[in-house]
This record gives structure tokens, sequence and C-alpha cells, in this order.
């Protein structure tokens, strides 16, 4: 049991957050969601993680994205931002409401 509760966890863990920008609000028409997720997360483990977090929806298919850091200017300092990775999930069934705010 605690192996089980261990790898529930785990799940909860590989999405950090759901990308919000205007591209991919307009993707969300074709069913397909962006979210922020762990450097190390495989796309099996993105798949059972977003299954997991919005029951009655089944995830098609799994994209990923490394997005590397870049310079940043914050006056007249220099700096750089994180690098990060990104998974376009295309799910088949009822849309996620809480993302598009519906």
């Amino acid at each position: 049991m605690s192996k089980e509760r261990t790898n529930k966890e785990k799940l909860y863990d590989i999405i950090k957050k759901p990308l919000i920008t205007e591209k991919s609000m307009m993707a969300t028409t074709l069913g397909q969601y962006t979210f922020e997720v762990s450097m190390n997360a495989t796309k099996v483990e993105i798949a059972q993680a977003i299954e997991q977090a919005f029951p009655g929806r089944h995830v098609k298919k799994v994209r990923t994205v490394y997005m590397p850091s870049h310079a940043k200017r914050m006056g007249y300092k220099m700096g750089r931002t994180d690098s990060s990775k990104k998974a376009i999930v295309t799910i088949d069934g009822e849309p996620i409401e809480e993302l598009i705010g519906g």
C-alpha cells in the first residue's frame, strides 16, 4: 500500500502548472492542453498524472518540449531564466473547464 501511495504522490509532483498563452488557449478547441512538467518526467508518467488529476478524461497523445533558459535583463542587471519542460497533452472526451475558465 505504501508503494501505491508513493506512486500517486509522485504523479501529483509531475504537473507543475498549466501554461496559459494565446496559442495554448486556441489549441483547447482541438482538445490540446499545455502544462509545465517536471524535467525528468516521461510521457507515460505525464499521461497517468493528467488522467489522475482530471478523472473522466483519456489522454490520446503527449508531446514534450524542452524549454532552454534564456538571457533576461532586469534594469541594468543581466540574468537567466530557469530551463523547463512543457507537455502538450491531447485529451479525448470532455474539455477541462478549470483551465479554460468555463
